[in-house]
This record gives C-alpha cells, sequence and structure tokens, in this order.
C-alpha cells in the first residue's frame, strides 16, 4: 500500500458538487492498494499514520500525533499512486489492485483508523473526485509498505 500523506488545517471531498467527506485539523490520506498487498499492510499503515509525530508541540517542534492534537483523517482513494511512468508518456496502471481488492483493503484500512479513536472521513471509491486542502505547513510525507522490508541505511 501506499499513502501521501499531507498534514492539513482543513480538507474536503466532492463528488458531483456535493461535499461527502471534510475534516479540520488532522490528515488528508491519499491512499493507492497495489498487486499483492494484504490486511497486514493496511494495519501496519493505519498504526504508522496514526503514530505520526507531525505536529507541532509548544516549542514548535513537530513531537505531536494525532491524537495529541485531536486531529481527523480524510482518506481518499488514489490507484494512481501506483501509475508506472518509465515507459512512454502513458501512466501504466498494472501495478494497481483489482477495484474489487482494492475497496476491500482500503475500506479495512480506514476501519483500522476508527479503531484507534480516530475520526475518519472518506471519498467515494472509484469516483471522480474533486480534493480540497490547505496543507498545513506543508507537510507532506509518502509511506509506502513495501520499503518497510528494506534495510535502512546507516
Amino acid at each position: 500500500m501506499r499513502a501521501v500523506v499531507q498534514r492539513v488545517s482543513q480538507a474536503s471531498v466532492e463528488v458531483e458538487g456535493q461535499t461527502v467527506g471534510q475534516i479540520g485539523r488532522g490528515l488528508l490520506v491519499l491512499l493507492g492498494v497495489g498487486q499483492g498487498d494484504t490486511q497486514e499492510d493496511a494495519l501496519y499503515l493505519a498504526r504508522k499514520i496514526v503514530g505520526l509525530r507531525i505536529f507541532a508541540d509548544a516549542e514548535g517542534k513537530m513531537n505531536l500525533a494525532l491524537a495529541d492534537v485531536g486531529g481527523e483523517v480524510l482518506v481518499v482513494s488514489q490507484f494512481t499512486l501506483y501509475g508506472d511512468t518509465r515507459k512512454g508518456n502513458r501512466p501504466s496502471f498494472v501495478e494497481a489492485a483489482p477495484p474489487n481488492q482494492g475497496k476491500q483493503l482500503y475500506k479495512r484500512f480506514c476501519d483500522l483508523l476508527t479503531q484507534q479513536g480516530v475520526h475518519v472521513e472518506t471519498g467515494v471509491f472509484q469516483a471522480h473526485m474533486q480534493v480540497h486542502l490547505v496543507n498545513d505547513g506543508p507537510v507532506t510525507l509518502w509511506l509506502d509498505t513495501a520499503e518497510r522490508l528494506r534495510p535502512r541505511r546507516a
């Protein structure tokens, strides 16, 4: 699974002109599910995102997590995170999970966030969406569950 995580002061998502998800302070998570991703990937990513200490403390240092600031999460499905642009100019999406698998793990990921006490709003899976956000910082992180298996550099 891949996620682009943006710290926001507010974010919302619209489908056909209607707001379907909206948060105040928290995280916008653009979530992609890839071929071979599992429930273990969803659990790892949910725990990692909830635990990220990327909110400022009293000294202005990124030391606080979602729960510390009462933050919310807006999760938007984003299969294009698996777009492969190495050959030609038209991205290939063969590494993205099929829609049924993608939707199942997307929903599981959202459920896991909720189970950790986080208020979660979502977009609509496979819909054409308009995402609005105010990136706070800006702070933007890229997470990929496949990277957790790779050794860290010293």
